[in-house]
């Protein structure tokens, strides 16, 4: 089966379930750029019931769209799967493989909060590790932040182990197919769901932004670029040279 990518993302849940039976071909402007195929044990063959767990999201390179589909859908999608995915505003979005310089700026931002925060309450996490924000109760997202600084573990940890509450600070890494995710649907999200600091990290001009959120709104925000120190504004003390991230 052929469809375009509009269709298929404003029904998605119907066509997660029909590729249990047989492969659906994703096209745009006529041309094929991806297909919705079932697992093995799944295919043309399969059962028409198997769960949309058994399905899997094949996307061509450069493809950063979201696809429409209930919160049920996002779960059987993401259960027991090695890809990344996470759940906004009612899209699913696979994420992709990052680049040499977003993980540079990761892997040092990282290790400066590691020591930072070494004996204190509060402690840093660093993706792949699930986010489960609510702006109310049937509006439910999950994101993978590339760092999160977490206040409260202990109170809000699950009894699978899953972390349910809400990051103190919350650390995005631009990369070409997350920018406008990041600087628009997850600032959103995040002003809207209690986070009270918000860091983008743009590796390609080398410079970082910090948000204050509170009251579902910015309240503070301050850009840092060459040479400039970084400065929290939730957490006293905690600066951070601009050039340890980009070096």
């Amino acid at each position: 089966m052929k469809v375009n990518s509009t269709e298929l993302q404003n029904n998605f849940g119907k066509y997660l379930m029909l590729a249990a039976k047989e492969d659906i071909v994703i096209t745009r402007n006529g041309t094929e750029i991806a297909v919705l195929s079932a697992r093995k044990g799944a295919g043309p063959s399969a059962d028409a019931t198997a769960p949309p767990d058994l399905v899997r999201e094949i996307l061509t390179k450069g493809d950063y769209g979201g696809w429409k589909a209930s919160y049920e859908e996002f779960l059987a999608l993401s259960h027991n799967t090695e890809e990344r995915y996470e759940y906004i505003d009612g899209e699913i979005y696979l994420l992709s493989s990052p680049k040499t310089k977003h993980q540079t700026a990761l892997t040092e931002l990282f290790g400066f909060f590691f020591n930072w925060f070494k004996g204190k309450k509060c402690r840093p996490f660093v993706a792949p590790y699930d986010i489960t924000l609510k702006r109310h109760a049937e509006d439910i997202n999950v994101v993978q932040p590339d760092i999160m600084i977490i206040c409260d573990l202990e109170e809000k940890l699950n009894e699978k182990d899953y972390y349910m509450g809400t990051p103190a600070l919350v650390v995005e890494i631009l990369s070409e197919g997350t920018r406008s995710k990041d600087l628009v649907k997850k600032l959103d999200l995040y002003m809207s769901c209690g986070v009270r600091e918000y860091w983008i990290v743009n590796p390609l001009n080398k410079e970082v932004t910090v948000y204050l959120l509170a009251d579902k709104d910015i309240n503070a925000s301050a850009t840092y670029r060459k040479a400039e120190t970084i400065r929290s504004f939730f957490f006293e003390g905690l600066q951070v040279e601009l050039d340890l991230i980009f070096r």
